[in-house]
């Protein structure tokens, strides 16, 4: 799912194609897209609106729009947006299209139907995105943004010293720091030196600075290479190159970039988690109450001549069950990159040759 450099870098990629257009009219053709509204009331209600603004807050794309609106748009595993000629090729992947008053549109492209759009009102009290006024705020909640400049280590400290649950699941957590997914909690916690698995009350301050440095900064770097298009995310300007400097993510059985050991894999909450067992040691205090997760690792490696040598390419026969897991896995990734970087050039195909700069 696109994370918080995805989202900002396809919200910068709209900006300038869409503010100041006028949505004349929308079209849906998979209802459930809609999070707040039937199709036909939706083109209603959005129908002689301006686009005002293109922001980003979390992993939603929110589109500010006259009359006190704005649509959010949650691209889940597959949205992706594009803005095309009102002529472009049709796409059956589409599954809402917003027309604009010069001859353009829109389109929301999402081959697994999770992805969603909201449009919402704001509360004239509180200025805050309600679906009704007077109701709960649509991000409240949502914890800070961890670019914010508000948003200090002293408050980072704050925010951790309340929970004791273990750091993973912690960073993925959108109530407790909004826009961090899978892969960006993986890179800080490896950047950090701290086990996927350690709890939050286990922590030094020296521990907590490391982290919230480690957030930050990785997640500037994303941004400024357009995110990671590993999987569907790609935006209107183009794929992402972040993936080129991923140390840990998705990187089981390879060599550790700091120390040359072999990278380890869990699944932490149905979620793959990737780390270096002898950089980002776990304590005493929390391996015990860990060893039925840590049981399910995978990542080894054949050990010849006093060096790590690859297994992807090799034969699974002779070797260990590590082994064989950890080539295993590695194929696997292979072949998912490969495919999600064919579904990536499908969908710049259907809109390159119409697709407006």
């Amino acid at each position: 799912m696109p994370e918080l450099p995805e989202v900002e870098t396809v919200a910068r990629d709209l900006r300038p194609r869409i503010v100041g257009a006028t949505i004349v009219g929308a079209r849906t053709s998979w209802a459930r897209t809609l999070r707040t509204h039937t199709p036909d009331a939706f083109a209603e209600a959005i129908a002689g609106r301006r686009v005002e603004g293109v922001s980003r807050r979390a992993k939603l794309v929110v589109i500010e729009l006259s009359g006190d609106a704005a649509l959010t748009i949650h691209l889940k595993m597959t949205g992706q947006l594009f803005v095309v000629p009102a002529d472009a090729p049709v796409d059956p992947y589409v599954r809402l299209v917003l027309e604009l008053a010069e001859g353009r549109e829109i389109r929301f492209r999402d081959i697994r139907k999770f992805g969603k759009i909201g449009l919402y009102g704001r509360d004239p009290m509180t200025g805050e995105l309600v679906a009704e006024v007077g109701g709960a705020a649509v991000f409240a909640g949502l914890g800070p943004e961890p670019l914010d400049p508000t948003f200090t280590v002293r408050e980072f400290r704050r925010r951790l010293r309340r929970r004791s649950g273990r750091l993973k699941p912690l960073l993925l957590d959108q109530s407790f720091l909004a826009g961090v997914g899978n892969i960006y909690a993986d890179e800080a916690l490896w950047a950090s030196r701290l086990h996927p698995l350690r709890t939050a009350r286990t922590l030094h301050p020296a521990d907590e600075r490391r982290l919230y440095e480690a957030v930050r900064t990785i997640l500037v770097e994303a941004i400024e290479r357009r995110g990671s298009s590993i999987d569907d995310y790609t935006a209107p300007d183009g794929d992402g190159s972040m993936q080129e400097r991923l140390q840990i993510y998705q990187r089981t059985g390879e060599p550790c970039p700091r120390c040359g050991r072999p990278v380890k894999r869990i699944v932490i909450g149905a979620r793959s988690t990737h780390f270096c067992s002898w950089c980002q040691r776990l304590g005493a205090a929390d391996r015990k109450g860990a060893a039925a997760i840590l049981r399910t690792m995978a990542g080894g490696r054949r050990r010849t001549g006093g060096r790590w040598t690859e297994l992807a390419g090799e034969a699974t026969l002779g070797l260990t069950p590590l082994e064989a897991a950890a080539a295993a896995t590695r194929a696997r990734t292979e072949r998912t990159k490969r495919a999600a970087a064919t579904r990536r050039a499908a969908a710049r195909a259907s809109t390159a040759a119409s697709l407006i700069r």
